[in-house]
This record gives C-alpha cells, sequence and structure tokens, in this order.
C-alpha cells in the first residue's frame, strides 16, 4: 500500500477499536440493569431494548468493511 492509505486505514481502526469497547460497557450495564430493577415498568424494558438495538446496530456498521 501507498503511504498515504496506511494512516487513515490505521485510524479508522483505531477508531473501530475504541468505539466496540464503548460498545462493550454499555452493553454490560445495560445486563447487569436487566438484574437491579426487581419489577422493571414497561417503559424501562422499552428504553434497555432500544439502547441494546442501537448498540447491535453501530457494532453491524462499524464491522463493515471499506
Amino acid at each position: 500500500m501507498a503511504e498515504g492509505t496506511e494512516q487513515p486505514d490505521e485510524a479508522l481502526s483505531l477508531l473501530r477499536h475504541d468505539v466496540n469497547n464503548q460498545l462493550s460497557n454499555i452493553n454490560l450495564c445495560l445486563e447487569q440493569l436487566k438484574y437491579e430493577v426487581t419489577d422493571p415498568t414497561e417503559d424501562y424494558r422499552f428504553y434497555l431494548e432500544a439502547i441494546a438495538i442501537s448498540c447491535k446496530k453501530i457494532q453491524e456498521l462499524m464491522a463493515v468493511k471499506q
């Protein structure tokens, strides 16, 4: 590869890694919240599920090869 194209690839790889680390933290917190609240409301479950779906979508977008 040409020298000019290596740096953007490295930057993208680092960005993907950092975003995935943060998404992992969010997913771990979501799982913990499922056990913390003993009597969750419908809204509570809806918000947890919406966050989980969004995290999964971001992970899928980050996995797309450019």
